[in-house]
Order: C-alpha cells, then sequence, then structure tokens
C-alpha cells in the first residue's frame, strides 16, 4: 500500500477525522490487523487564517506547498490537503512537487455523477462558496452548482470560523443550516455538498433535508482507492 501524506490543521479536528477514516477504511478493505500507512503534517491553522482574512493566496500557497514537500521527504507517495478551502491553493502545491496531490473535488464530482446528481448545493466557508476555484472544478464536470444567497454564506461561514473550527456544536446552528438547504432544496438542488471538513460535525444524512455528499469521506474512500491500486 501506498503511503498518505495528510497536510492538516485546518482544523485538526477535521485531520483527525481524516485520520480515523483512513484507517477504518484500510481495515474494512483489508481485513485483520492493517491499517494506513501515513505521514502527518499539521499547520497551526491560526497562521493559515490570518493569510485566508488578509486575501493572501500568493503567501499561503508558498507555506502549504514548504509543507507538503516536506511530506514527500518523509516518504509520502501522495498527499491529500485535508481542508476544502486550502484546495484554492492546489497548483501552487502541486507545482512543486514529485507526487500526486489528490484535487478533493474530483472524487466529489465523482460522486455525484455516479449518483445521477445534475445540480446540487454547495456548503463551505465563503471562499469555497463564492470564489471560482472549486465550482469550476464541479462545473467542467457538468455539474450546476448552487451556493445560498449572501446572507446565508455569511452566516455558514460565521458558524464554521466561529464554532465548528472551536469544536462547538449549537443546536441553533443546526438549524440554521437545516434552513439553508431546504431553501436550495426549493431552489431545485438535488444533494448538498459538505463542502467544509468541520460540516460533518453539524449535519449528517438523517438530520440533512437532502442526501449529503461528505467531501472528507469522498476524500478518504478516493485516496484509499488510489494507494490500493497494483
Amino acid at each position: 500500500m501506498k503511503v498518505i501524506g495528510l497536510l492538516g490543521g485546518m482544523s485538526w479536528e477535521s485531520t483527525a477525522y481524516y485520520y480515523q477514516e483512513l484507517n477504518r477504511g484500510v481495515r474494512e478493505r483489508l481485513g485483520g490487523l492493517r491499517s494506513a500507512p501515513c505521514v502527518v503534517h499539521s499547520v497551526d491553522f491560526a497562521e493559515i487564517e490570518r493569510m485566508q482574512a488578509d486575501g493572501d493566496w500568493v503567501e499561503a500557497g508558498k507555506y502549504l506547498a514548504q509543507r507538503a514537500h516536506q511530506l514527500e521527504l518523509a516518504g509520502a507517495d501522495c498527499v491529500l490537503i485535508c481542508t476544502n478551502t486550502m484546495h484554492r491553493v492546489y497548483d501552487a502545491v502541486q507545482e512543486g512537487l514529485g507526487i500526486p496531490v489528490l484535487h478533493l473535488a474530483d472524487g466529489t464530482a465523482d460522486a455525484l455523477l455516479r449518483a445521477g446528481v445534475g445540480r446540487v448545493a454547495l456548503l463551505g466557508t465563503r471562499y469555497t462558496m463564492e470564489q471560482d476555484f472549486y465550482r469550476d472544478r464541479l462545473t467542467a464536470r457538468g455539474l450546476d452548482v448552487l451556493v445560498p444567497e449572501p446572507e446565508e454564506r455569511a452566516g455558514v461561514h460565521k458558524i464554521i470560523y466561529e464554532e465548528l473550527c472551536l469544536g462547538q456544536v449549537l443546536d441553533s446552528s443546526r438549524e440554521t443550516y437545516v434552513r439553508i438547504i431546504e431553501a436550495l432544496a426549493a431552489r431545485g438542488a438535488q444533494a448538498v455538498i459538505f463542502g467544509c471538513t468541520e460540516i460533518g460535525l453539524l449535519l449528517d444524512e438523517e438530520t440533512s433535508p437532502l442526501p449529503v455528499f461528505d467531501t472528507t469521506l469522498i476524500h478518504v474512500r478516493s485516496a484509499l482507492d488510489w494507494a490500493l491500486a497494483p
């Protein structure tokens, strides 16, 4: 099995979820005492959040590219950027490496198309919902991507950074997300992408008004498919 490099810490809770699900996936697929060969570089999220807020994506790209290179030197055969938002700098990270960076949105598009979904709602940080780096990757595959209205986007973003990234899960926030998803369903969305690794802390398949495509789990499965391939 190939070694998976995890570029994490954005937030550390979601990185722990990646590590957990990778190992669960290997045990389910291979059985016995098998687990996932991984190397992890976990950054200080406060540094990343500052660059995001300042719009300094060039510096953020350099910062993560350096950490990804350290994963390669540590023996990783591929890299997973363990966050949706920081795929904003995917090209900068991939450019300096001799190993592949497995793009989270590619596996998500594959899963949506296999399920017959054509129009999908996207929830995430305001960077993910409003900038084109993520949506364009999906629309290039023929998907119609809907995002919440501006005021709703602000609410989704605030809950992620002020609650979920701090490990707080409030019933009132869950109700807010449910209302927003219901509004997107009324606009024709057939499913919802949890385009932030923390959203799964708040909602799941049972509590969401629409079928859920959890990008963390999809990313993990795609990585395992790659790592276990002959």
